[in-house]
């Protein structure tokens, strides 16, 4: 009997000092680690989302980039934070790329996380650079045939948004570019800017407002429609390449054991945030839109992040990528 009120006393002590914690959460500024470099669209997604969600946790948000090894540093930092919600992690696709890319990782993709919710899903553009010749996407892949492997194509590393995107477009258009790895989707942005790289394979969110500045060449977007602020720019499809389809989605993520009360704080903030007006239009700008309220949970999240471990292990399988 001893045992079991110390037993029951430990764990009124527990659900006490965790409502606690819930009632006082936020306590202070709340970290949301970018594992990627500032300026691209992960970066620019999460300083988008944090501004949204800090106004109903009165708190503010400070965007942290932990570059490196595909995104697993960063991911890893979250997966060893306190558990107390004032460490998120906001990571794309590579979340359920990670197992098949890396033969150790140091944390469990689904399992040591705490799920939030999902954020949005960000169709892929294919852009080269500005003084590129091609007119369309047909004449783009021509020249690729034509020049093979000469033609270089950037991405941000092992397991990137932008990979899975170059080797999609490689094996629906049955082509070959030289890769060049870069530590983020700024630099890589930037060299295709400058003429130094030919082709990339990124999220919408980073392209958009150089395409419609004219400073690269946008040649398809990988969502089922045009988007409002690229009118110009086709779908892969009507482009002429439907299996070329990809899309990237983001989720939000706090380290396993936060207390289910600051989850269910932070996956309502998450919901009044992609409702905000002011989100939806930089959303916009970018040409993505917020998930619906139905995804925006921890259950709809770990559906998709499961599923995708198993969709993302046969293609790369496939496509001969031996883990790392």
């Amino acid at each position: 009997m001893p045992l079991v009120r110390s037993l029951a006393l430990l764990v009124l002590l527990f659900m006490s000092s965790a409502a606690a914690l819930a009632q006082d959460y936020p306590s202070r500024p709340i970290t949301m680690i970018v594992p990627f470099s500032a300026g691209g669209p992960g970066d620019v997604i999460a300083r988008i989302l944090g501004t949204a969600m800090s106004v109903p946790l009165k708190q503010s948000f400070v965007i942290e980039n932990v570059v490196g090894a595909g995104g697993t540093l960063g991911t890893n930092r979250v997966a060893k934070a306190t558990p107390d919600g004032h460490t998120l992690l906001l990571m794309h696709v590579g979340q359920a790329t990670a197992p098949a890319l890396y033969a150790k990782l140091p944390f469990d993709p689904v399992g040591d996380f705490a799920m939030i919710g999902l954020v949005t899903d960000v169709p892929m553009i294919l852009v080269a650079r500005p003084n590129f010749p091609a007119k369309d996407l047909k004449e783009l892949v021509e020249r690729i045939r034509s020049e093979g492997d000469k033609m270089t194509m950037a991405n941000v590393g092992l397991g990137s948004a932008s990979q899975l995107c170059g080797l999609m477009f490689m094996s629906a258009t049955d082509t070959k570019l030289t890769s060049v790895f870069y530590k983020g989707g700024g630099p890589a942005l930037n060299d295709v800017i400058a003429g130094h790289i030919d082709v990339y394979c990124d999220p919408a969110t980073g392209p958009t407002p150089h395409i419609r500045s004219r400073t690269i060449k946008g040649y398809a977007i990988t969502s089922k429609n045009r988007v409002p602020t690229l009118p110009d720019v086709p779908t892969s499809a009507e482009a002429g390449v439907p299996a070329f389809d990809v899309t990237t989605w983001y989720g939000l993520y706090a380290p396993r054991g936060t207390p289910k009360p600051v989850v269910a704080t932070l996956v309502a903030a998450l919901q009044t945030a992609l409702r905000d007006p002011a989100l939806i239009g930089r959303f916009g700008e970018l040409s993505m839109t917020p998930v619906e309220q139905e995804r925006a949970t921890p259950e709809a999240l770990e559906a998709l992040l499961k599923a995708e471990v198993d969709k993302w292990g046969r293609v790369i399988k496939e496509a001969g990528i031996e883990p790392q």
